[in-house]
This record gives C-alpha cells, structure tokens and sequence, in this order.
C-alpha cells in the first residue's frame, strides 16, 4: 500500500513538473507582462533621437517583431529603419512570446538604453535563435546598440 501511494504521489509531481504553460498567440489587443496601452509610443526613429541625447528613456516604444527566441521567446527583436534590430528581453523573465509574434506591430513599455553586447552574449543569442554553427563561429566583435528590458507588450496589429 505504501509503495502505491509513494507511486501516486510521485506520477503527481511528474505531471506538475512536465505541464507547460500555455503561451497566448499574438493577436491584436492581446497583452503580456504588464497592461500596456498603445498612446504617446515612441517609434524607433524617435527613440533613436531621445538617446542621442538621453542615456536611457522610460516609457513606450513601438515597432514590428522582426525575430523571436525559438527555444521559449525569452527574448525578441524589433526592427528599425537603420536596420539594426533592437533586442527586447522581459522583466525576470515573468513573460514569454509566443512564436507567431514575428511580424506583428507591437508596442512595448519598459527602459530603454544603449548597450554595449559582449561577444559571448551574441554568442548565446545567436544559439537561442537557431542560428547555424558557422553564423554563431562568426560573431567576433562586440556590438553596440539599444536594448530594451521591457515590463509589459501589447501586440497592436
């Protein structure tokens, strides 16, 4: 009897431990982390602007989703008219995007600054986001660019 219930106790914690959360799909409206609203949101030339004055700028950023992490969309990219994306990563990881979020316009609200990304961080990234080996080998030199650590998105469109 006690081996059965050591079993049943033990299957119940497996079950627990292997249930995924559910992630919602990115459809207009649809919230994640913190309630974000879409007015008075910089876009990306204009947040662009604010840094070259500013170091950092808190409020509402909005854009489209050019990438997102594949492994559990830990992070994502947003794009801008330079070219180069700007990486959005969440608040103690309290919120994950779900893959569909790639080409939708978002609007993001959390600080915004311009960071220096080491290497080794790239490094990472690149293999989150299922780069190849030779593209991961590739990365040499450090990047600056602005870095978003965002408390909440709403997808807009």
């Amino acid at each position: 009897m006690k081996k059965l219930i050591l079993l049943a106790i033990c299957l119940c914690f497996s079950a627990i431990t292997f249930a995924q959360s559910t992630i919602k799909p990115a459809d207009a409206g649809v919230t994640y982390g913190k309630e974000v609203t879409a007015d008075n949101a910089l876009n990306t030339e204009a947040l662009n602007k604010t840094l070259s004055t500013d170091s950092v700028y808190n409020g509402k950023i909005t854009g489209t989703v050019v990438e997102v992490c594949k492994k559990k969309g830990c992070f994502m990219k947003i794009s801008q008219a330079n070219g180069a994306p700007i990486m959005v990563q969440f608040t103690d990881y309290a919120y994950f995007m779900p893959q569909n979020i790639v080409g939708k316009t978002v609007v993001v609200e959390g600080k915004a600054k311009i960071k220096e990304t080491s290497v080794e961080r790239l490094k990472h990234y690149a293999a989150d986001a299922g780069k190849s080996k030779e593209e991961i080998a590739a990365i040499n030199t450090p990047k600056k660019d602005i870095s978003i650590m965002a408390d909440g998105v709403l997808v807009v469109k």
